[in-house]
């Protein structure tokens, strides 16, 4: 399985942008429509559980008995690492897709971002919170995609554990292939066309390549581990800059909040904004 992830990566990854651009946007639909939809079928299944679970989210998160017993701030510190892996909010990979966009006014895509982290988070995850409440094996001692696979067979039969499989290798593939496009474009950047970007590039392509093998065969807990360690790197850059740049930010959301407000279709030139126009490279 390594060795055919690995051939499967680098065979997207070296047909470049379009090719990458394509694949992703037939996993990416599949995957999201097919989940949802098992879930939300799961739901209206086991809808008049829903109050009993809604209460169980709340007295768990903030029980006396979880605070008394030190696993609250656990449950807090776990749910922090696991929210930033699931929707890079504040962790500064987004915005690499989210500046290729074209856009009339940049708050348009600042507006489409947010929605990335609220159908991510409050919809995505709770369906999968609702799946495993809902088949009451959530203390069953399973973890993580053990315990989704555990429950999506306990409502539709030994077919849930596959489907869990095929949805997060799907999850995974997009969420590589994707994550190499940010790294090229941040290379690309770095090497500022000189004649050694080509070479860079190829030679991160075959770096990565290893990498996706050497990571299929470690365990849970090293690649866990990895995974916090490099985000907080990250987080830490990426909200350094977000405090620099913040007030840019502010200012670009009063314009468009004006011009909404005046009846019109935001639109944004560095001109609109002399105070920053020489501080504005593309617009």
């Amino acid at each position: 399985m390594a060795i055919l992830l690995s051939l499967l990566s680098l065979a997207v990854i070296f047909g470049g942008i379009q090719r990458i651009a394509k694949v992703c946007s037939y996993i990416v639909p599949f995957m999201a429509l097919a989940y949802l939809g098992i879930a939300v079928w799961i739901l209206a299944v086991n809808i008049t559980s829903l109050p009993a679970m809604i209460g169980l989210i709340f007295r768990s998160a903030f029980g006396f008995e979880q605070a008394v017993g030190g696993t609250m701030g656990m449950a807090i510190l776990m749910g922090f690492k696991r929210g930033i892996f699931s929707n890079e909010a504040g962790e500064g990979s987004a915005p690499n897709v989210a500046a290729t966009a074209d856009v009339s006014h940049p708050v348009k895509q600042g507006l489409i971002q947010t929605l990335g982290v609220f159908t991510d988070t409050l919809i995505v995850c709770t369906c999968t919170a609702f799946i495993i409440l809902s088949s009451g094996l959530y203390d069953c001692g399973a973890n993580g995609i053990e315990l989704t696979q555990a429950a999506m067979t306990w409502h539709i039969g030994p077919a849930g554990k596959y489907i869990i499989a095929i949805c997060i290798f799907f999850f995974a593939f997009s969420s590589v292939i994707g994550n190499y496009y940010y790294g090229e474009c941040n290379l690309a950047f770095l090497c500022n066309g000189s004649s050694h970007t080509k070479t860079a590039i190829q030679l991160y392509r075959i770096r990565l390549g290893v990498l996706i093998f050497i990571g299929s065969l470690m365990t849970i807990d090293i690649v866990w581990a990895l995974v916090d360690f490099f985000m907080v790197i990250m987080t830490v850059v990426n909200l350094t800059s977000l405090f620099l740049l913040g007030k840019y930010a502010v200012t670009l959301l009063e314009h468009y909040k004006r011009q909404l407000k005046a009846g019109k279709a935001p639109q944004y030139q560095s001109s609109t904004i002399p105070e920053i126009s020489d501080e504005t490279e593309c617009w």
